[in-house]
């Protein structure tokens, strides 16, 4: 192994060190290409490379509700600020930036996601994950000043090409997901109502009925979690 193939492998196996105490996992990367409109890395200048960070599954769920166990009861956006915390300690620990999803203005999170592992959006926009089919999320990423040496991933089979009946799209009390988009408003206002009830409580029906990633499903109490943050409850 050479000397630069030994230096890369050494940052991801520190990264992956670091993340995993917190259920968090790396979700793949690359270099820019010399020209390439790039980030600011630690340096000030453009990034030379990236590693994404997220999760599979509910693998974050026990290390951030003890965390938020501690914090006031009023804190807002506590699972961002969580991921910020621990993604920016494993930066400042690999000379690197951390960037998050939610970062003003926006940065392309699903492109390089698409980008370095190949994925696919699903018909109800989530990308598609062999393993973990809709069960999965990216919570920030690291950016380099050098590149990593990075190869490029086989991209995986598109499971939603082979699926048959295709019950996300049917499985939607309001029909939310259509050929036209999402009724972002339509499925805010069932999830507020007295009707939406099983979707606020026990999570988006579409999503649930994906037979893919059963294994990783979150939890109840999770996907809960997650809708009343999208409700805005």
């Amino acid at each position: 192994m050479n000397e630069a193939a030994a230096g890369t492998r050494n940052i991801a196996a520190t990264a992956a060190e670091l993340l995993a105490p917190h259920g968090l996992i790396l979700r793949g990367g690359f270099d820019f290409a010399e020209g390439e409109e790039a980030p600011a890395g630690p340096s000030g200048a453009p990034a030379k490379a990236l590693l994404l960070v997220g999760q599979a599954g509910a693998s974050i769920w026990p290390h951030f509700e003890r965390w938020r166990a501690a914090q006031p009861a009023g804190l807002a956006h506590p699972l961002d600020t969580w991921a910020r915390m621990v993604i920016g300690e494993a930066a400042d620990a690999l000379g690197a930036r951390a960037v998050s999803p939610s970062d003003r203005p926006f940065l392309p999170f699903q492109q390089w996601v698409m980008r370095a592992e190949k994925l696919k959006p699903s018909p109800l926009g989530i990308l598609m994950h062999p393993e973990f089919g809709l069960w999965h999320a990216f919570r920030g990423a690291l950016l380099f000043d050098r590149p990593l040496g990075l190869r490029d991933v086989e991209a995986p089979i598109h499971l939603c090409d082979a699926c048959v009946g295709k019950p996300c799209l049917s499985a939607c009390p309001v029909g939310a997901y259509a050929e036209h988009g999402f009724d972002y408003p339509g499925c805010i206002a069932h999830i507020r109502s007295a009707a939406g009830k099983a979707c606020l409580t026990g999570g988006c029906l579409a999503r649930n009925a994906c037979p893919h990633g059963r294994a990783y499903r979150y939890p109840a109490a999770v996907q809960a979690y997650h809708q009343r943050h999208f409700a805005g409850l």
